[in-house]
């Protein structure tokens, strides 16, 4: 059976956490240095799936918010940005997640985490749209959500649903440490899932925490492959990027998984051409530059002719 035999839709189904970004109103102090804050929606899978609706693509949100104005906001959000949000579900108990995010003079990113627990840490498998994720043609995920139960169990049930269904699984580790018990939990929960993807994108500093190697060794980084995967993207590759007047990095990578999506999402030859997926990839680093020119990941996401008139520039 082919893939779209079994997936007729082009919906990529985004699944884990959306929360609240507190990010301080001036640039380059520390949290304790700084005397407000901006809110801002955060968390990458959300941010990924409204970086394929921004581009004309399809996508859906499945999470669980805290009954609470930010949970509202928050899915008033992604309906705003058409994303389809028939997987998100409410808990009247627990609270939405707040994340404080700066970054330090030094360039280095600073989090503060609230989520104990969080209402997208108790998302129970009883409560996924099984069938919202069974008709999608791409799921996409992160780690966050295997971090405690009983979401864990949840992600693991969606992930075997897609895959019994021959849906490509899309997945970005993104490493949060400080959400973890210990750097060895986060590396062991991290690689517990990564045998069953089509295609991982990692970065560089991921490379080296999860291989505790040297990330610009091509032998290291081909250490990650996996013989089910049909694509490992690290940050070393030889596609072009462009250069841009670069305000807040919040949501590049995101920016960049999403155009990324939309690509496989409308040809999965991507993985068996090199044109097709070089033009693929320059199509995904224009949107990732894009996304750094404003602040904030959501607002700052690129539309497809944003992309096209960065990348004919740069010709």
């Amino acid at each position: 059976m082919t893939i779209s035999e079994t997936s007729p839709s082009s919906t990529i189904v985004s699944f884990g956490e959306m929360l609240i970004d507190f990010v301080p109103d001036i640039a380059g102090v520390s949290l304790a240095e700084s005397t407000g804050f901006l809110k801002a929606p955060g968390g990458a899978p959300a941010n990924v799936a409204c970086a394929i609706t921004k581009l004309g693509g399809s996508s859906a949100f499945i999470g669980k918010f805290g009954d609470d104005e930010f949970g509202h906001m928050l899915v008033d959000i992604l309906k705003k940005n058409e994303v389809n949000t028939d997987g998100v579900c409410f808990d009247e108990h627990a609270r939405t997640a707040l994340a404080f995010v700066t970054l330090k003079k030094n360039g280095e990113r600073e989090f503060m985490f609230y989520r104990n627990p969080s209402a997208d840490m108790l998302l129970k498998e009883s409560e996924l749209n099984l069938g919202l994720i069974k008709q999608a043609k791409i799921f996409h995920y992160g780690s966050i959500s295997l971090i405690s139960e009983p979401c864990k169990s949840a992600h693991l049930a969606a992930m075997k649903a897609a895959k019994e269904a021959g849906i490509l699984l899309s997945y970005d580790p993104n490493v949060r440490l400080p959400l973890w018990p210990s750097p060895q939990a986060a590396r062991d929960g991290i690689k517990s899932i990564w045998n069953q993807a089509d295609f991982i994108k990692v970065s560089d500093d991921e490379v080296q925490f999860l291989t505790q190697e040297d990330p610009d060794k091509e032998d290291i980084v081909l250490t990650l492959w996996h013989d089910n995967l049909k694509l490992l993207v690290s940050f070393k590759g030889k596609v072009n990027g462009f250069s841009v007047k670069t305000v807040d990095t919040t949501g590049a990578g995101d920016a960049f998984v999403g155009a990324l999506l939309v690509s496989i999402a409308k040809d999965t030859n991507i993985f068996r051409d090199e044109a097709k997926l070089r033009e693929a990839l320059t199509f995904a680093n224009a949107c990732g530059a894009i996304c750094t020119t404003k602040k904030g990941a959501i607002p700052a996401l690129p539309s497809t002719s944003n992309a096209h008139e960065l990348m004919s520039k740069a010709k």
